[in-house]
């Protein structure tokens, strides 16, 4: 996959990001400010409100982390990388990808299972409201780090000198 075509995957997936995150963020910031609102001027407010912002608060921080692995800011464990030349940091390059890749698309099979399980158990988040749709964010955001954890490998793989996260043509950071 030429060096061009990952950039446009990368992009595309950092402009779904970026749109989730802030969609994310801004009907919290509202649903908050509306229960404050309520709370202050009627002294009650709408019962659904405290439930659906953990969720949402469940959302941003792995819409947060998915962030953090397309800026390499995640945790990571790269003590090898620092003492080998820029063959055994491409071998780690490669190896720490893949590694994370695989991890990341296990917890996504596995958080498929668990919402597969939510819906034959019709279970229940809040008011009636089935708590799989709300669960969905896990598989999505794990299937997306792997993706791009993969794409990473296939630079490594690929592309001399490879960068896991230099600013791509058309963005700011």
């Amino acid at each position: 996959m030429p060096k061009i075509q990952i950039q446009r995957v990368q992009r595309w997936l950092h402009n779904a990001e970026d749109f989730l995150l802030a969609a994310v963020l801004f009907v919290m910031l509202f649903l908050a400010i509306t229960d404050i609102a309520m709370r202050l001027a009627t002294g009650g407010s709408l019962i659904w409100i405290p439930p659906v912002l953990q969720v949402l608060v469940l959302w941003l921080g792995l819409l947060g982390a998915l962030l953090a692995s397309r800026s390499q800011e995640h945790i990571a464990i790269d003590v090898l990388s620092r003492f080998v030349g820029p063959f055994g940091k491409k071998i780690c390059g490669i190896s720490g990808s893949l590694f994370a890749a695989i991890v990341c698309s296990i917890v996504a099979f596995y958080g498929i299972e668990f919402i597969q399980q939510s819906i034959e158990y019709d279970d229940i988040a809040f008011a009636q409201v089935p708590a799989w749709p709300l669960q969905l964010i896990i598989p999505f955001t794990f299937s997306l780090m792997a993706i791009r954890f993969f794409l990473h490998t296939l630079g490594f793989l690929r592309i001399k000198d490879y960068q896991p996260n230099p600013a791509l043509k058309g963005e700011n950071a």
